[in-house]
């Protein structure tokens, strides 16, 4: 299984940013609630293009963090439909572009979109590259009995089960001291 890079890039910010949700993120709460939490993960994802700052911003990245969360988890005919209706939403219009130390890549939206909707098209594109080669069970919600995070797993056997390696640690201490007791 080997997807295009930007196809890899995106569902990894989408991981991250679904993972700033309310029981999904380290601190249990939710991690995207100011312009400095926002621009933090823009910058550590490098995503180009228009980025307000402001709260308003935040709020609808927010909603789209939401909705994505959402779509993940559908069966793949449900999350066709949504898929759609975000690109309908969006107008967009595919382009390939290369930029900065990104290679061929195709971006959808004009460069001055607002973040939210960026995101929302830049993510459908990269769901339905997962969806026509038909890996979609390789997008999962994490194993762990208290965790809703996402993940994307890019392993080879497709085996991963957990969203974090502490995750995956306190699963496995917490089947020890089961086998143990």
């Amino acid at each position: 299984m080997q997807f295009a890079p930007d196809t890899v890039d995106t569902l990894e910010f989408t991981v991250a940013l679904a993972n700033t949700a309310p029981g999904a993120s380290r601190s249990g709460e939710d991690e995207l609630t100011t312009v400095r939490e926002l621009s933090a993960l823009v910058k550590e994802h490098t995503y180009s293009g228009r980025h307000d700052r402001t709260a308003a911003e935040v709020t609808e990245v927010r909603e789209t963090r939401d909705r994505l969360r959402r779509i993940w988890t559908l069966d793949d005919a449900l999350a066709v439909d949504e898929i759609n209706l975000m690109l309908a939403d969006a107008a967009a219009s595919p382009r390939l572009v290369r930029h900065d130390h990104l290679d061929w890549h195709f971006h959808a939206t004009p460069d001055d979109a607002p973040l939210a909707e960026r995101i929302r098209v830049d993510t459908s594109f990269a769901l339905a590259d997962v969806l026509r080669s038909g890996f979609t069970e390789r997008l999962r919600v994490c194993e762990a009995d208290d965790c809703v995070g996402l993940l994307f797993d890019l392993s080879r056997n497709g085996s991963r089960l957990y969203c974090s390696v502490r995750c995956s640690n306190r699963m496995s201490q917490l089947a020890f001291r089961e086998r143990q007791s």
